[in-house]
């Protein structure tokens, strides 16, 4: 299968900005969240913006390994799951570091690991590796939900 480079490059962009608009937004919340009481679990804040690009490409591959499918009605429909999680995972950011409603943002996020799920399936139900590359973005939405949780337990 020959690559589409520039159908490549905006389905890996579409994710990016999206991470980058919501970073933009949410920068001046980082000194009150450094502020609050963390679970010892919690990793170096370094780390974030590090996985948050990762799993922003493998989205990105992973949809265009659905836009090109060959499959166009069941890709609308993955595709419409994606860019709803795209958007709750979005909101997230807002909610959770910007009005800082800690508990409204894990109800949230449990809904956006719903959507992350059922557009995994969505996606491997298309392209195997396509639904496989979404796999690490459920593994870290769940391990913000136990972050999440403990925030809003501990401030």
């Amino acid at each position: 299968m020959k690559i589409k480079w520039k159908t490549l490059l905006i389905c890996i962009a579409v994710p990016l900005g999206v991470g980058l608009i919501s970073s933009l937004l949410t920068r001046d919340s980082m000194e009150a969240f450094m502020s609050l009481e963390k679970p010892s679990l919690s990793p170096p804040a370094i780390l974030f913006p590090i996985v948050w690009t990762i799993l922003y490409v493998l989205m990105g591959v992973a949809s265009y390994l659905v836009v090109v499918s060959g499959m166009p009605y069941r890709s609308r429909t993955a595709l419409t799951v994606y860019g709803i999680q795209l958007f709750f995972n979005f909101m997230w950011s807002i909610i959770f570091f910007n009005l800082e409603m800690y508990l409204l943002a894990f109800v949230w996020l449990c809904a956006l690991l719903i959507l992350i799920i059922l557009n995994t399936f969505l996606f491997y139900s298309i392209k195997k590796s396509a639904g496989i590359l979404l796999i690490p973005y459920i593994l870290w939405v769940t391990f913000a939900g136990y972050l999440n949780f403990s925030i809003y337990l501990l401030n």
